[in-house]
């Protein structure tokens, strides 16, 4: 009887991995130096996975350039002149206070302070002493302080309660200083989550954010993850939420992509249906996402962001030729909207190509019979099916997120900025003012 039990539950289990184990005999992962099926993703136009800067979905090279010289001079004032020309109602004021903010976080975390050593992010204390009065420094602290209380404190706990307590009486004062700026209501967005806003009072706190920039992305992203399940609202309250904002999306704005990100929030942890990113729900979710970016701005500081959830999507959705389109499309709208002349996004020193590679397979179906075969490949996860093969691209699980300092924020999605810019090396993306055909390798293994 135990042999029979035993051999019942050697089945159940079958059941339960054998999907997975389909689906992993596709995928590509990194292989040491020397390796058989190593691949070069320089061959394909891709830059280096160590060269890629991850703190941003896009290129924003004054951003780059300023928070380089705070950090080395820890002068300030690069910092508020930057935000102090920048749009306030616009996509990209958010992001660049959430990069000061997260570097002044980041700073401190790597040097507390001591008897001897003055902690890091000093500059941003000295901001708001010398500069009370101003309301982009104000913001930078608020979002600072929001940061810490998720960076350093576990949420529910006596100290996370703290400082999120002082971040909303921040906040409050940033909004003092400038009434018409959402930003400070954004920020408040993430207080409203750790803090556990009743529903009503966050609601009253959103109108404030829809009264001041109706259709800002990052505001609809942040407030997002209150409507999700693992927080205060519901799967179905997150869905409403995001098909509410995707329906009052005017012409050309990323709003139509919400439901996507609804969908990322509450993917299962164990995805045991082999058809899930065909589904009813997923389908029309990355049908509206190909339609928000089709008719987004090419300088949208969020379309490279959509762009990243989009690829993920179509990956598992096994759309290839979609999911490629997407990294091409990402690569030529940034070097179309690049100024003229302008460097590339920045990147890390190039190392050693000693590290790992890419190990791309593709599975070919011919008169039922499979058979398994290795093509070359890039760094990104894309792919194209024509004829009768399938190639399943995705990253390697050491690719770090987007959202490594906190200024993508949502959704943990792996980043696939490609190299751009007017100063790209000859053979990478960006050196040319229309869309570059696929490299003759790729269209072969793609067979397109």
């Amino acid at each position: 009887m135990e042999i029979l039990w035993l051999l019942m539950a050697l089945v159940l289990l079958g059941f339960v991995l054998l999907p997975f184990l389909r689906r992993r005999r596709g995928m590509i992962g990194q292989v040491p130096p020397g390796h058989p099926d190593a691949a070069d993703p320089a061959n394909y136009g891709f830059a280096q996975q160590e060269e890629l800067d991850v703190r941003m979905p896009g290129p924003d090279q004054d951003l780059v350039d300023v928070l380089d010289l705070v950090q080395r001079t820890q002068d300030h004032r690069a910092a508020a002149q930057l935000l102090a020309g920048t749009e306030a109602e616009g996509e990209l004021r958010w992001q660049r206070v959430q990069a000061f903010a997260g570097a002044a976080s980041l700073e401190l975390r790597q040097r507390p302070g001591g008897v001897s050593e003055t902690p890091g992010g000093q500059w941003l204390r000295v901001w708001r002493a010398e500069a009370p009065k101003d309301a982009s420094g104000a913001a930078v602290h608020a979002e600072f302080l929001v940061q810490q209380a998720w960076r350093t404190s576990t949420p529910g706990t006596d100290e996370f309660r703290i400082i999120m307590e002082e971040a909303k009486a921040a906040v409050g004062d940033a909004a003092l200083l400038a009434p018409g700026d959402p930003i400070p209501y954004i920020v408040e967005l993430s207080v409203a989550r750790g803090l556990a806003y009743p529903q009503p009072e966050f609601e009253q706190l959103w109108l404030k954010i829809l009264d001041r920039a109706p259709n800002h992305m990052g505001a609809h992203l942040a407030a997002l993850h209150y409507w999700c399940e693992k927080w205060h609202g519901s799967r179905e309250q997150a869905y409403g939420f995001a098909e509410a904002a995707a329906a009052r999306a005017p012409r050309g704005s990323l709003l139509a992509a919400m439901p996507l990100f609804a969908v990322f929030e509450h993917l299962p942890e164990v995805n045991l249906v082999s058809g899930f990113y065909q589904s009813e729900v997923v389908t029309k979710a990355i049908h509206g996402a190909l339609h928000a970016v089709h008719s987004a701005r090419a300088d949208d500081p969020m379309l490279a962001h959509v762009r990243h959830l989009l690829v993920f999507f179509l990956v598992r959705a096994e759309r290839w030729a979609e999911a490629m389109s997407q990294l091409v499309a990402r690569c030529t709208s940034t070097a179309m909207s690049a100024p003229s002349p302008g460097p590339c996004p920045p990147t890390r020193p190039r190392s050693s190509r000693s590290t790992g590679r890419w190990r791309w397979r593709a599975t070919r179906r011919t008169g039922g019979a499979r058979r398994r075969c290795r093509t070359d490949g890039g760094h990104a996860p894309a792919g194209s099916r024509g004829g009768t093969e399938n190639v399943v691209l995705v990253p390697p699980a050491a690719s770090p997120p987007c959202r490594t300092h906190r200024l993508a924020l949502q959704p943990p999605v792996r980043s696939l900025t490609m190299h751009s810019g007017e100063a790209a090396p000859a053979g990478r993306c960006g050196v040319e003012d229309r869309p570059r055909p696929l490299p003759a390798q790729l269209r072969h293994d793609l067979v397109q």
